[in-house]
């Protein structure tokens, strides 16, 4: 008998990823501030017991907030994973190529000039800026020749990401709201409402949708473009999608918990480590991974020293950082 181990079926991992997700948001409703009874987490998964005072609180805090959770998550991993693809550049986040910058931006611009603005138009006005803050950085990364080189990029959302900040920083200092968009902006899910999800959730499973209705085609992209075109494949077409769904995912993120980094760094990697590089797998995996590690993540900050809360974007940062820096070590290559 050889001494190999027989590799985990592909089927295996699938259910595995499954049950970690499910896993997850259990640990995320019974743990907090108040401990849930499986008997309560029943009551309060199929909205009953409105009697109770106890499951009616939690059934409108801590449950939109753990389905919010699980929604953030999904969106970044899976819009970093694009991001990766169509880039070939493995330090491809959201968060790191001004999306998120740009969508703040935009965010305190509104909150500025537009103070009774509803939440739909918060939403909106975050995927414009999201949009913008993309677009700058491809647009001074493909200037000088040599076209969009890994490096490049990510100096230029270095830079762009700075400058955004820093302009969402003099908006808040200018107008003196500042307070009001780090209410939207402190990177948490305190306070998320059903009528917050109801307004993000049909975006972003829409846009997670059509991500895998072309994940074959992000395959084939993500190798190489030339051979895409020889294949036949719609390569503007194809990239104009994603890139909208990329705005998508991120602004409709940003308007529920603010900025966030590092997941769509870390997920799809992850992904790739255990799925391999076929975008059909990685891309539905990046959704459920994405969403497990978001609910961990904030089951931790709400627990760690509760009864306060840690900021999650910290605890993110504490694991994502070290990441960044593993994935820069290893060099900058292109995904094969």
């Amino acid at each position: 008998m050889s001494g190999s181990r027989k590799p985990i079926s592909f089927a295996l991992k699938i259910v595995i990823s499954f049950a970690a997700l499910a896993a997850a948001f259990g640990l995320a409703m019974f743990l907090g501030a108040k401990d849930v009874t499986l008997h309560e987490l029943w009551l309060i998964l199929t909205n009953q017991g409105a009697d109770n005072d106890k499951v009616a609180m939690l059934r409108e805090t801590r449950y939109p907030r753990e389905v919010g959770a699980a929604l953030v998550g999904a969106a970044l991993g899976v819009a970093g994973a694009i991001m990766q693809g169509l880039t070939r550049n493995p330090l491809a986040d959201p968060g790191l190529l001004g999306l998120t910058a740009g969508a703040n931006a935009a965010l305190a611009a509104a909150v500025a000039l537009f103070s009774e603005l509803n939440y739909f138009g918060i939403m909106t006005v975050c995927f414009v800026g999201a949009a913008f803050g993309m677009f700058l950085v491809i647009g001074i990364s493909a200037v000088k020749k040599g076209g969009l080189s890994p490096f490049r990029i990510v100096l230029a959302g270095s830079a762009i990401s700075a400058f955004l900040y820093a302009l969402a920083s003099g908006i808040g200092l200018y107008f003196k709201t500042s307070k009001d968009v780090t209410m939207w902006t402190a990177a948490g899910l305190v306070g998320t409402t059903w009528g917050q999800i109801q307004a993000v959730s049909p975006v972003i499973l829409a846009a997670l949708l059509v991500t895998i209705l072309f994940s074959k085609s992000l395959t084939i992209l993500s190798l190489n473009e030339e051979a895409a075109v020889g294949l036949g494949l719609r390569t503007v077409y194809v990239k104009t999608v994603l890139y909208i769904v990329i705005v998508l995912l991120a602004g409709a993120a940003v308007a529920l918990v603010g900025n966030m980094a590092f997941i769509g760094l870390m997920i799809p990697h992850m992904v790739r480590a255990m799925f391999g590089t076929d975008y059909r797998a990685v891309i539905p995996m990046s959704a459920i991974w994405g969403a497990a590690f978001m609910l961990l993540a904030d089951t931790l900050g709400r627990t760690l020293n509760a009864p306060f809360e840690t900021p999650v974007v910290a605890i993110i940062a504490i694991l994502g950082l070290p990441f960044f820096l593993f994935v820069v070590r290893k060099g900058v290559k292109a995904i094969s």
